[in-house]
């Protein structure tokens, strides 16, 4: 008996070093990633967000960038801004949970709920309508955005979007953080520490077979959903969103508004044959751009040809099938980090 006193002491000291180490963790990585931009509270959500305005010169419209799982507004904002900046005004955002945003009400655990706190805050900044750029999961947002708010969508571009139903479920650790007790201490002692050693094979992971963007991780602060209340609402996010798409995807066909998909065909996040195409099925009034050797980072291997896409669906005549084309012989020697071990 006194051993097993002796492994359950010795287990609850593990708990309080790796809630320690933790806690220093979060510590030094809001200090190396702080918030940069403004504040503002819509929809009892407390947003943090970079709004670049164009100061009168622009030949774009508003364009609003939502980023991806386990993200924040740096990610898109170190990939479109030098091509952007000063062209339109630009509304880069950290999504409810994310970032330095609040999670606010448990409306924003869905993706119309965090569409619906992005168009307050639009409305707060005076953006009446705006093109909606979507990565990833926030292809999914983007969508809803589309589908709930029309009036304020001039047109929506998905970069490796997550719109549709998919095969098989979620990594284990985002079905593990929602549940109660359990999932709390995972978040609060080991998701740190094990994270930070993954973090770099992770974005490899992303970008393969490109190779990433050069000092991608200190530049976007991936490091901040280590920190456990970010963990877990990106953890609940991505939990439910399988749900969520189930229920939303036979709708698109109401979104009457312009939409240009950028996909490519060994992206190891997410699977493109069945959301990138499913979008090209379901969406009215879509082009899908189909890239070979393409990965999961297209708003960072294909830029050029996003921002082109922004500017035809803000009305500019752009041949993004031609642009696609060439851009596949640019990456067709891509090889850096194995598909296949990122898919296992």
């Amino acid at each position: 008996m006194n051993l097993v006193y002796a492994a359950l002491l010795s287990l609850i000291a593990l708990l309080f070093f790796l809630a320690a180490v933790t806690r220093v963790g979060a510590w030094w990585i809001e200090r190396s990633y702080p918030a940069q931009g403004e504040f503002a509270t819509v929809n009892d959500t407390r947003m943090h967000y970079i709004f670049d305005r164009g100061n009168g010169q622009t030949d774009l419209p508003p364009v609003v960038f939502l980023h991806g799982a386990s993200g924040n507004l740096n990610d898109p904002r170190e990939a479109f801004l030098g091509q952007l900046g000063g062209r339109a005004d630009l509304l880069f955002l950290d999504r409810p949970g994310h970032g330095w945003s609040g999670r606010g009400p448990k409306s924003n655990e869905t993706p119309d709920g965090q569409a619906a706190t992005v168009a307050a805050l639009m409305e707060e900044l005076g953006i009446e309508k705006a093109v909606i750029v979507g990565h990833s999961f926030g292809g999914a947002i983007a969508a809803t955005f589309a589908l709930n708010h029309p009036g304020k969508t001039i047109g929506t571009l998905f970069l490796a979007p997550v719109s549709h139903p998919w095969p098989g479920g979620v990594d284990w650790y985002y079905d593990l953080t929602p549940v109660p007790v359990i999932g709390r201490i995972f978040s609060e002692t080991l998701a740190l520490p094990f994270g930070l050693m993954r973090v770099r094979p992770g974005t490899e992971c992303v970008f393969t077979p490109n190779r990433p963007a050069e000092n991608y991780v200190e530049r976007t602060g991936v490091a901040l959903v280590l920190r456990p209340w970010h963990f877990r609402a990106n953890a609940t996010d991505v939990s439910r969103l399988l749900d969520y798409v189930t229920k939303t995807a036979p709708l698109y066909s109401r979104i009457k508004t312009p939409a240009v998909v950028i996909t490519g065909n060994k992206d190891a996040i997410v699977l493109p044959r069945v959301h990138s195409l499913g979008l090209e099925r379901d969406l009215p009034n879509a082009e899908l751009v189909w890239i070979e050797n393409l990965g999961h980072k297209p708003d960072y291997v294909a830029t050029d040809l996003a921002v082109a896409a922004i500017e035809k669906l803000a009305g500019a005549p752009r041949d993004l099938q031609a642009m696609g084309k060439a851009l596949e012989t640019e990456i067709a020697g891509d090889r850096f980090g194995p598909v296949e071990r990122c898919l296992e």
